[in-house]
């Protein structure tokens, strides 16, 4: 099973000091889940260090996307 493919715009990434694509919070939301990569700008309170998922973050997020 292949997750769909997003296309990328201007506002989903930038490019770092070494040349790396690091990726937006908006394109994080647009993906719609945690990837648990340990991501710069991870949305979902994602702490790779744990394994875990910041609870109150992850429903603040889930419950903004629902109404918007």
């Amino acid at each position: 099973m292949y997750n769909k493919r997003i296309e990328l715009t201007d506002e989903d990434y930038y490019l770092n000091e070494q040349g790396f694509k690091v990726f937006t919070e908006k394109y994080h939301l647009k993906r719609g889940h945690c990837c648990k990569s340990g991501c710069k700008h991870c949305p979902y309170g994602y702490d790779k260090k744990t394994d875990s998922l910041n609870q109150i973050q992850y429903l603040n997020r889930e419950l903004f996307n629902s109404i918007s």
